[in-house]
């Protein structure tokens, strides 16, 4: 059995809970992200589990009361670095126009941490967001996306079934 660690977007946590295992139709689901996240392959960002405190339902009452193992702190000094890196490629990088750089640059972002905390420690970065197809100079794009910056930092995005299949989740 492999032993990917595997750090997950809030839409990892969101998009589950309000699309395909609620928590009163698939607390099974529920259970074994616990078990992977007090085990330690499952990772989660300060960032993202403050955005999960933030709603007010059963998310953020799973959330509370959850034992991380593996809690990143995205001001360890080589992710922060790295989150400077990270912001400098999509300034200079001529498929993005400037509201890309100013929606990352913003302090409530987790996109651009996920990415460097990914870095930082090897994690695979699991979130549902898609690469970019049309990213080109020609027409620059306002959205920044994981899976097209994630790629220069040498970060492996994948999603949520990825996982599920990787950490063998049952849903029986």
């Amino acid at each position: 059995m492999s032993k990917e660690i595997f750090l997950l977007d809030t839409n990892s946590f969101i998009t589950p809970h309000l699309n395909f295992y609620p928590f009163d139709f698939a607390p099974g689901f529920w259970d074994q992200m616990e078990q992977h996240i007090n085990s330690g392959r499952i990772a989660i960002l300060d960032m993202v589990k403050n955005e999960i405190l933030q709603g007010n339902d059963n998310l953020r009452s799973w959330m509370e009361d959850l034992e991380i193992t593996c809690f990143v702190d995205r001001r360890v000094p080589n992710i922060v670095s790295l989150y400077g890196s990270i912001l400098q490629h999509i300034q200079s990088n001529n498929c993005y126009k400037e509201a890309a750089l100013k929606e990352w640059a913003t302090n409530t972002v987790a996109d651009p941490w996920l990415i460097a905390a990914a870095a930082a420690n090897g994690f695979t970065l699991i979130t549902f967001e898609e690469a970019n197809k049309g990213l080109n100079p020609k027409t620059p794009s306002k959205n920044a996306k994981i899976p097209d910056v994630a790629s220069v930092f040498g970060v492996e995005t994948k999603n949520l079934f990825y996982m599920m299949r990787e950490l063998k989740f049952s849903l029986r």
